[in-house]
C-alpha cells in the first residue's frame, strides 16, 4: 500500500444524504451522419436515461428536434466499455452529425505526484496470489542466520521478548528474499507487533506500540472482521502478526521515494498458501516500514509518521488478508481480482476513517482524504483509467476507480454486500452480479452515469443513480479551497460540451471506464445524430462491450 502525506492538515466534509479529460481528442474534420433510416430513436424525459448497444443499432442512435420554443435541452453521453474482463479495449469515435457548435469545456490535465511503484507492487501481489508462480522466488535465498539466534515458532500466543526470523522479498519483484529477525514487542489479544533487531534506534516507543496495539484490537481488527469476515490462524497462535521491518523501507530507493512514493507495507499470499505457506512464513503476517528519521534506508520517516500510517495500511492489507482467506482457504477457489479487492481495501480505510465520526474529526479527515484524493485522479480523466485495473500496470486513477465503484455498490445494495463478496468462490465482475443480482453491466453503465448527477445542483436523478453516502461536488469544492495545489478543481469531473452535432471525440475505450459528453438543443433545434464506432465506419469488437450511456439532464 502507498500512502500519501498531505502538507497541511485537510478536513473532509462529510456530506450525508440520510445522516453526510481523460482519453479524449477533439479532432477537426466534417461530422458524420448516421445512414438513412439507421439508428436508435432517442427519447427521453427529464432524468431518464439508457445504455445503447451500439451493435444494436450500427452505432448509431438520433435525437429528435427539442420541441420547445423557450427551453434548451441537455443530455450526457458517455461512450464507454462494459466489460467485465480486464485487457479488453478498442479505440472509439463518437461523431455528431446535423446541429451547430457550442463552445466546448475541457478538463485540464492533473499529473500525480506520488504512489506509481506502490500501486505496481500492490497488483503485483495480487496478480502473484492468482497465479500462484511462488516457485520463481527461491526458498534459499534467505540465508542463514547461524549468528543470530531465534526463538523456533511453537503453538499458542508470542511470548513478549521473543524473537522470530520471517522471510520478506527483498524486491519489488520478490526475486529474491531476506530473513529479518524481529522481536515481539507487543502482544495482545488480536495483534502481536514485531520490531526488526535492526531496525534504526530512533522507532516507536513502548507508549507508542502500546496506542497501536490499542487501536489495532479494539477497532481495526473487529471493523475488517465485521464488514469482511474472520481470518484464519493457520499459526495456531492466535494473533495477526505485524511485522516492522527496514526491508520494506528499502523495497524503494531515496530517489524513488521522492519521485514515485514510498511502500507503507503489505500482505503476501504466500505466507497463507496451503502450496506454499510452509517455505515462507506459515502465519497471518502483516508488513509494515519502521521510522527511520535519518533516511537510512530510504527517505525518512519519523516515529510520529509511522504511528500514523500504520493503522490506515494495517486496515487496507488486513483486507486482503481477509479476502484470500475467505476465497482460497476457506472456499477453496482463487484469490479475488485485483481490481476488485483493491475496491474493497480502499473502502476498509473509508470505514476506517469512519469510525473516528463524530469524535476525532481530524483522523476522519486524514483518514478520508487519501480515498478522495485516489477518486479525484480518476474523476479528472476518466476516459483515460480502466476500472478493470490492467496487471502489474495500475496507477492512483485505477485505484481511485475500483473504491468510487465499490462505495457506489454499497450505497446501492447495503454495508452487508463487501461480506458477501467474500463468502463465495467467485471473483470480479461475475461475483459482483451473483451478490447483487444485477448485470454488471447495468451496474457498471449505471455507476459512469451516477458520477456526474449524483448531486448535480437542481437535478434530481433515481436513488440508482446516485451515492447515498458522500455528496462529491460539496466534498471536493471544500478540498479545492483549502488545497488547490492537489484538488485544483471544484468538481474534477468535467466533460466536454457542445451541440449534438458538433460532438467529435475518440479514444481509447478502457474496461469498466468512459468518456463524458455533454450534448445541449437550443430552443426549438434540429435533431440530431450520433455515430458510436471504432473508427467512424467499424463498429468497435462486442469483447469490450460497448455502451453509449445517456440520461436527459433537461
Amino acid at each position: 500500500m502507498w500512502m500519501r502525506v498531505a502538507s497541511a492538515c485537510l478536513f473532509v466534509i462529510l456530506s450525508l444524504a440520510t445522516a453526510c479529460s481523460g482519453d479524449r481528442a477533439v479532432k477537426p474534420g466534417p461530422a458524420t451522419e448516421c445512414a438513412a433510416g439507421v439508428g436508435t430513436p432517442i427519447a427521453l424525459v427529464g432524468g431518464g436515461y439508457l445504455a445503447v448497444d451500439p451493435a444494436t443499432n450500427s452505432g448509431c442512435v438520433r435525437f429528435a428536434v427539442n420541441s420547445s420554443a423557450s427551453e434548451s435541452t441537455e443530455y450526457l453521453v458517455v461512450p464507454q466499455s462494459a466489460a467485465g474482463t480486464s485487457g479488453q479495449s478498442s479505440p472509439f469515435e463518437l461523431r455528431g452529425g446535423a446541429a451547430a457548435a457550442i463552445a466546448a469545456t475541457r478538463t485540464a490535465p492533473f499529473t500525480s505526484r506520488m504512489g506509481t511503484a506502490a500501486v505496481a507492487f500492490d497488483l503485483f501481489l495480487r496478480r502473484l496470489a492468482r497465479t500462484r508462480d511462488y516457485l520463481r522466488v527461491p526458498s534459499t535465498s534467505a540465508g542463514s542466520v547461524a549468528s543470530r539466534s531465534a526463538t523456533p515458532v511453537v503453538a499458542g500466543p508470542p511470548v513478549l521478548g521473543s524473537l522470530r526470523s520471517f522471510k520478506v522479498c527483498a524486491t519489488r519483484t520478490c526475486s529474491s528474499l531476506q530473513t529479518v529477525i524481529a522481536r515481539a514487542r507487543i502482544v495482545g489479544a488480536h495483534i502481536a507487533i514485531y520490531i526488526d533487531t535492526l531496525a534504526p534506534a530512533a522507532g516507536l516507543d513502548s507508549a507508542d506500540l502500546d496506542t497501536l496495539k490499542q487501536d489495532f484490537d479494539t477497532r481495526l481488527y473487529p471493523l475488517d472482521t465485521a464488514a469482511f469476515g474472520g481470518v484464519s490462524d493457520i499459526d495456531s497462535n492466535s494473533v495477526a502478526i505485524v511485522l516492522m521491518t527496514g526491508a520494506v523501507n528499502a523495497l524503494v530507493t531515496r530517489t524513488e521515494c521522492r519521485t514515485t512514493g514510498f511502500i507503507a507495507g503489505f500482505f503476501f499470499g504466500a505466507d497463507l498458501d496451503p502450496a506454499f505457506a510452509a517455505q515462507y512464513n506459515h502465519g497471518e503476517v502483516f508488513y509494515s516500514i519502521v521510522a527511520d528519521p535519518d533516511s537510512t534506508l530510504s527517505c525518512a520517516h519519523s516515529a510520529g509518521q509511522v504511528k500514523l500510517l500504520t493503522p490506515l495500511t494495517f486496515t487496507h492489507e488486513f483486507q486482503h488478508m481477509i479476502s484470500f482467506v475467505q476465497h482460497v482457504l476457506v472456499r477453496g477457489g482463487e484469490p479475488e481480482e485485483g481490481w476488485l479487492d483493491e475496491g474493497l481495501s480502499k473502502y476498509a480505510e473509508e470505514l476506517a476513517a469512519r469510525s473516528y465520526l463524530p469524535g476525532d474529526p481530524v483522523r476522519f479527515s486524514r483518514y478520508a482524504v487519501e480515498d478522495l484524493y485516489d477518486g479525484y485522479q480518476y474523476l479528472a480523466a476518466p476516459g483515460a483509467s480502466a476500472l478493470l485495473i490492467p496487471q502489474d500496470n495500475g496507477t492512483l486513477a485505477n485505484v481511485g476507480a475500483s473504491w468510487l465503484f465499490t462505495r457506489y455498490l454499497v450505497d446501492q445494495f447495503g454495508d452487508s454486500l463487501p461480506r458477501k463478496l467474500h463468502q463465495t468462490a467467485l471473483v470480479g465482475a461475475a461475483n459482483v452480479a451473483a451478490q447483487t443480482g444485477q448485470p454488471f453491466t447495468t451496474l457498471v453503465t449505471r455507476w459512469a452515469l451516477a458520477n456526474w448527477v449524483s448531486d448535480l445542483p437542481g437535478f434530481s436523478p433515481g436513488p440508482e443513480l446516485q451515492y447515498s453516502s458522500w455528496h462529491f461536488r460539496t466534498t471536493y469544492a471544500s478540498l479545492n479551497s483549502q488545497d488547490p495545489g492537489d484538488f485544483p478543481q471544484p468538481f474534477p469531473l468535467v466533460p466536454a460540451a457542445g451541440a449534438g452535432g458538433a460532438v467529435n471525440i475518440s479514444g481509447t475505450l478502457r474496461p469498466g471506464s468512459g468518456v463524458f459528453q455533454r450534448v445541449f438543443q437550443a430552443p426549438g433545434g434540429a435533431g440530431f445524430t450520433l455515430s458510436f464506432t471504432a473508427n467512424g465506419t467499424t463498429l468497435i469488437p462486442t469483447a469490450v462491450v460497448p455502451r453509449l450511456g445517456i440520461i436527459r439532464i433537461r
